[in-house]
């Protein structure tokens, strides 16, 4: 019976859980799904991280090439970001070009990563107006359950910290540039930003972590980044209920916890993985 009322009346048979303070899968409203995070998995890309949010799972690989820096910006290199939602990850999503959610969760990641100054770009110059690096980082969604938003931040910040980058030189006779690859180095991660998501309830109760189900059935959502020194790097919200100021600074003081458990996930795995 209460899978036809949940077919039916899915709104209904969520406010009947809320009511009551937990979820249909049992988590209480601040809860998380469990979390995992496996870094450098793809052997082929210099920095890669795949992490799981529940069923949500993302792959980050982070790939980097030598270019010439912008002549209006001579010592800094780049970051490239892109977020893919093939269709083979949900039912929602159609073969084709990127669709407005990708665009959109590709446009955060660009803000979070300028916002948060994870990386200072000008650590990714090599010669000033002659060389830097461009790190392209393609973060693809493998199974999508919610909260994309997130699970995109946490494995672009855990592939950023397995990156190694070569030593490059430029040979003062022939002006050409020359890798060495056996001295590699690790990137200078200066921040480290995490992603909060909130789904809003009839536009007064937030839950954390939503599902697919929870964002299809929310009067609107928020998400919230925070760094390790309690910053807050940006608020990320598209439309959808208004959100009185309390309730905001409930999102951040739940957000500034979530970003020590994730940074302690990240170092803990980063950890077991460093030759003994």
């Amino acid at each position: 019976l209460s899978v036809c009322f949940r077919t039916v009346e899915p709104l209904e048979y969520y406010r009947r859980f809320l009511k009551e303070n937990c979820r249909p899968d049992g988590r209480e409203l601040g809860e998380f799904r469990a979390t995992t995070v496996n870094i450098g998995s793809i052997t082929t890309a210099d920095g890669s991280a795949l992490v799981k949010l529940g069923n949500t799972t993302v792959i980050c690989g982070v790939k980097a090439e030598l270019a010439a820096p912008a002549v209006d910006s001579a010592n800094k290199g780049y970051i490239v970001p892109n977020v893919e939602l093939p269709s083979l990850c949900s039912t929602r999503f159609r073969p084709g070009p990127p669709g407005e959610e990708a665009q959109a969760a590709s446009q955060f990641i660009a803000d979070v990563i300028e916002n948060s100054q994870i990386i200072a770009k000008e650590d990714l110059c090599i010669v000033d107006g002659k060389l830097a690096w461009v790190l392209y980082c393609d973060i693809i969604c493998l199974d999508y359950d919610g909260n994309i938003l997130d699970a995109s931040t946490f494995a672009l910040l855990a592939a950023l910290k397995n990156v190694q980058l070569p030593s490059v030189t430029i040979n003062e006779e022939t002006g050409l540039s020359e890798v060495n690859l056996k001295q590699k180095n690790p990137l200078a991660i200066r921040k480290h930003p995490v992603a909060t998501s909130f789904a809003i309830f009839d536009d007064t109760l937030l839950i954390v972590d939503p599902t697919a189900e929870e964002e299809d059935l929310a009067t609107g959502t928020v998400t919230i980044v925070t760094d390790e020194d309690d910053r807050l790097c940006s608020v990320h919200k598209p439309g959808g209920s208004p959100l009185a100021g309390a309730k905001l600074q409930d999102c951040i003081t739940r957000a500034i916890t979530r970003q020590k458990e994730v940074k302690k996930l990240i170092d803990k795995v980063i950890k077991s993985i460093k030759p003994k």
